[in-house]
């Protein structure tokens, strides 16, 4: 692991020395130890640190994060295309403001509860549109999530979260869950609801109802249990298609009885 990639990580999420050294159990001394490359991580801390970081464990290890380019373009462009050494993501404009319209609408709803912080969020995130585009075989959102150790990571949330909180319509702050620090947002605004049409808000409703009451753990292993996730390699886009090829315990659609 280099040293560099995580005060860089720890900066991006604008996190102290101290409240990391809290979340790993150890002294404030002894993590700047480790930052300064004085002193080893335990596997437990390291694993700690990737969920924290939400990069995956090799990444954070052998110090080489994978690069994710994501710009939010004015105008709509693919999705994907080729970038050195990672991957290119553009998210049009038009996808970008119903992304923020549907995270002001769950934070509306529960981004109160005590479980919901930045990785039950990233997961709700993600069954909101993996389950919708299953059942409408049509996109909701259609962010571009990629598999990280601890599940799917919408990777244009950072972003856009950050533009929000310019904007003054977001609000990010550190809490504890169990001793664990937590980032949680809070909406400052109502969500514009003339984005989202009835089925949409019926759905998303459908899913908080189903899923908000898991805490970060549960979320991330049911997520594992999904098949867009298992079936791409750490860093990887999940692919919208292989909803179709989803086990009994998430799919979300009624395809009737099975053909004699």
């Amino acid at each position: 692991m280099t040293t560099a990639l995580l005060k860089k990580l720890r900066e991006e999420q604008a996190l102290s020395q101290d409240s990391i050294a809290r979340e790993l159990g150890i002294s404030r001394p002894t993590y700047i130890a480790i930052e300064q490359g004085k002193r080893k991580l335990t596997l437990s801390e390291a694993e700690c640190l990737a969920q924290m970081f939400s990069i995956s464990l090799d990444e954070l290890v052998y110090g080489k994060r994978r690069k994710v380019d994501v710009v939010l373009s004015k105008t709509p462009v693919p999705k994907k295309v080729a970038a050195e050494n990672g991957i290119r993501i553009s998210v049009p404009a038009e996808n970008k403001e119903k992304f923020k319209q549907v995270l002001l609408y769950i934070l509306e709803k529960i981004g109160s509860k005590p479980n919901i912080g930045m990785t039950a969020l990233y997961k709700i995130l993600y069954f909101i549109d993996f389950d919708y585009y299953e059942k409408f075989e049509e996109q909701l959102m259609g962010a571009v999530y990629i598999r990280n150790h601890y599940g799917p990571t919408p990777v244009a949330f950072t972003k856009i979260v950050k533009e929000m909180e310019r904007e003054g319509t977001l609000a990010a702050i550190e809490t504890k869950y169990f001793q664990h620090e937590q980032k949680k947002f809070l909406p400052r605004t109502k969500p514009e609801l003339k984005q989202l049409s009835g089925q949409e808000i019926a759905h998303i409703d459908e899913t908080l109802a189903r899923l908000g009451d898991k805490n970060a753990r549960e979320l991330t292993e049911l997520s594992h249990r999904d098949i867009p996730w298992m079936c791409v390699k750490d860093g990887e886009p999940l692919e919208y298609e292989s909803v179709f090829y989803r086990s009994d315990e998430t799919s979300q659609r009624d395809y009737g009885p099975d053909p004699l």
